[in-house]
Parts: C-alpha cells; structure tokens; sequence
C-alpha cells in the first residue's frame, strides 16, 4: 500500500544526460501516478489551497475528477479559473501558494497540485480538447499589450466574456518571458507554450506580433483611431540591471535577458539556427533567483563550467529549491557569500576573469533578509571568459513615456489599481510585471485576471452592455 504521507514521485532525467541537452528535466506523471497522487488529496470543505492560488483554480473539484479518471472534467475545472495550466504546472512556485497551504503537508508531504495540473493539461493537449469559446460577442473591442501571462490570462477571460480581443505583441512570437525568458527544459516551447497559446485563439483572440507600442502605435492611437475601448498593458519587464562595476562592457558580459532570449526564443543553442552566441568555457552568473538558476543551467548545458556567485547563504536564495536542487545535479557550483567587485578584462577587451569579495550576513536590510557586508581583506579573482548579470529587470519606460496621463512611480513602473487594475488614465488597465517589477507567472495571471473583471466593469459602468 502506498504512504499516504508521501508524494508519488515523478520521473526525471538522469542528472548527467540531462545536463548534456536541452529535453525536459521532469517527465511528469502517467495516469496510474496522477491517479495515485489525486487519491492523497483530503477534498477540504474549506480548501487552503485554494486561497494560495493567485488565480483561485478549484483545487479540490479538479483532483476529484482525476482520482475517478475522468480527465476531461477535470481540464474544464481548471480552464474555467486559467488559461494557461500546462505552463502553470510547470513552472509555479507552489510550494509556497498552492501547496504550501494544503492541510495534507501538516502531517506529511503536501499534495502535488502543480504536478496534477499539468498532467491534465498535457492529457488535454494529447487528446485535442480545447476550451470553448463563447457563443456570442458582445461587440466591444478591447486592446492587450504584451502576449506574456498576464496579456494572454486577460484576453482569455475577456474572449470568454463576449469581447473582441487583440493582443499587440513587439516580438515575431507570442507567449513573452514563456519563449524568451525559461528554457525549453523547463518549458517546452513548441510542445507546450505554443498550444496554450492557440487554446487562447481558439477562445477567439486575435494576436498580432511585431507591433511595438509606444512606436509602431500609441495607446492613445488605439483608444481614439482604432476603435478600442479599454486597453491592458501586459508588456512586462524586459530591461536588465547592471551592478555599475569596473569591466561591465567588457565583450563576453551579458544580461541574462539577453542570453535566455538568445538561446530560447532565437535557438542559438541549436546548430541549424543561425543565431550563435559566444558559448564560453568558464562561466560567471551573478545572482541568485529563478532567472539565474536559468542562465547558469543553459550555460551548462551549452558546454561550460558555471559559478552561481550570490552574496547572500543558501537559505536566502530567492530560486525555487526545486531549481536549486537541480542545479546541483547537474555540476554547477555555488559561490556562495561572494560579491563581485570588478570584471577583469585582457587586452582586447574580453573579459578573462572577475575580482570578488567574501561577504557575511549582518542585520536584517528592507527586504527583510540579513545584509551582506564585506570581509576585508578576503578578495580572490576567479578566472572565466563569461559573466552573465542576473540582478532583475525593470519595465521598459517606452510605453509610459508615449502615453498620456499615464503614472508611474520611481522604478518606472505603471501604477495601478490593485483591486482593479487601473491606472491613472480612463480606459486603460495594466498588471503583471509592467505594474510590479519582476515577478512569477502566476502572479502575472492573477493581476490579469483582475484586470479583465474590472475591465468589464468598466465597460458595463459606461453602460455599453
């Protein structure tokens, strides 16, 4: 009989061949494991889980579906609450939403609601069911900037409500920091992104790529000669920091934006893709959350030898441990405690290697984690020929900055409503990472969902429904 206090667990790569490609590290489960793990799940009257979810997918009803089998019902539980399940189950922290509050983890392990969820959504995809669209339009036409999670969970809850829904994307390709920004072994790009997407047209949306607002259009274009009447601004955070350190324009230092987005959206991990990247031999990430973790493990994958240089300990790594854990797996080292103080460059402008400084933990600063302040006297320099900056991002200022009326505050980030969406200008609603700095997907779901409720509000308040 199986432990009920433990998870079933799910196959993975072999940590040595996987770190040799760039195939999907967790292989998910089979149905008898999905059946299995949905049988420890105690369907809670008062389900916890439920309130740890962003997105307040009905954890409890779907897992119930899947322990009689009946995946197909389970897939329309979860597709009422989100768009985008197959990703969600791959790549949310649930350990401390979802997970993290079920009651089964008192006492034992909690239930795996990400693994479940994606095993329905992948059920779904392999057998070609697809949400349904609405049977009716309303007529209204509402504007989605950014295809990332939080544009593609607005527009599919407003397709589902009856409106006429574009979304206007700056890349050639739809899905946002789901194609550029994790890698396929984590996020399968055609396999998974691409056909949540399409669940997201077959609801009716339409998506147009290479439009930049703020230059091919404005928002204020939109609303006036376009026939939009409310637009969501979902463009993300895509604009790298940079420590301000001797030898950062050293050629050989990247932003980890720019090195995912080379090797995940442009291939350049693959040899029949002409879009290389300078591979390097000894590789440098400093940072220590989930984006890095990403970079350090591509670097890997692509033939390197990679440090993770992060000033705080262990326990302060703001990466999933599930990343964490992986990583070490696969060979990278963790500097741990270390700062870099200057990246040393040869004389044709390569970097060839960087200058740090130990570090121990002091008081608690802002964030509430403890300080990190320098040792004297400890510096060593680590010898490389790559350093990938994995300090965060912050929002492009090219929207805000054409759009009238439009507030931001300090980090140039848009202001908006939490309970709505919002913003200072009549019409127009923004969410995700555009409105909070560098977040999780599921986080970004959540703001766009609460953006197309108030946008609906908003619409019906004009009393044009």
């Amino acid at each position: 009989m199986a432990d009920v206090l433990k998870k079933v667990p799910a196959a993975e790569q072999d940590p040595k061949v996987r770190a040799t490609n760039f195939e999907e590290v967790c292989l998910g489960y089979n149905k008898e494991e999905a059946v299995e793990e949905a049988n420890r799940c105690l369907h809670c009257k008062n389900a916890k889980c439920v309130q740890g979810c962003p997105v307040n997918i009905n954890i409890p009803d779907f897992i119930g579906e899947v322990k009689t089998g009946n995946f197909e019902e389970a897939y329309k539980i979860i597709s009422q609450s989100s768009a985008l399940p197959a990703i969600c189950g791959r790549v949310c922290p649930q350990e401390t939403q979802c997970e993290g509050k079920c009651i089964r983890g008192i006492k034992g392990e909690s239930v795996s609601i990400g693994k479940l969820e994606r095993f329905v959504a992948d059920w779904a995809r392999e057998n070609g069911i697809k949400p349904e669209a609405p049977a009716e339009r309303n007529g209204h036409k509402i504007a989605v900037i950014g295809s990332g999670p939080s544009g593609l969970t607005c527009a599919g809850d407003l397709a589902k409500l009856g409106y006429d829904v574009t979304i206007f994307e700056a890349l050639h390709k739809a899905g946002g920091v789901l194609v550029y920004g994790i890698p396929e072994f984590r996020l399968p790009k055609d396999k998974v992104v691409a056909k949540e997407v399409e669940n997201v047209e077959a609801l009716g949306v339409k998506i147009e790529t290479n439009v930049v607002v703020g230059k091919s259009i404005t928002i204020d274009e939109l609303l006036t000669d376009e026939g939009f009447e409310a637009v969501f601004i979902g463009s993300g955070a895509g604009l790298p920091m940079f420590m301000g350190i001797p030898g950062e324009q050293a050629k050989g230092v990247f932003s980890a934006n720019e090195y995912l987005t080379r090797n995940n959206l442009m291939k350049a991990f693959r040899e029949d893709y002409d879009t290389p990247i300078a591979h390097g031999k000894k590789v440098a990430v400093v940072g220590g959350g989930n984006v890095a973790m990403d970079a350090a493990r591509t670097a890997l994958r692509l033939g390197a030898e990679v440090h993770i240089v992060y000033r705080r300990s262990e326990a302060e790594l703001p990466a999933r441990v599930e990343e964490v854990h992986h990583a070490k797996e696969e060979g990278i080292i963790f500097d741990l405690l270390t700062n870099p103080k200057e990246i040393l460059v040869d004389e044709n402008g390569f970097v060839k290697g960087m200058t740090c400084i130990r570090m121990e933990l002091g008081e608690p600063d802002a964030s509430g984690r403890r300080r990190p302040v320098e040792i004297p006297g400890s510096e060593f320099d680590l010898e490389l020929d790559t350093v990938i900056m994995s300090l965060g991002t912050s929002p492009n200022p090219l929207i805000s900055s054409t759009t009238y009326g439009l507030d931001t505050n300090k980090r140039k980030c848009i202001i908006a409503e939490e309970e709505t969406g919002a913003t200072s200008k009549e019409g127009v609603y923004a969410g995700g990472d555009a409105v909070t700095g560098a977040a999780t997907v599921i986080l970004a779901m959540g703001a766009g969902k609460t953006a197309a409720k108030g946008i609906d509000e908003f619409i019906k308040g004009k009393n044009l429904l």
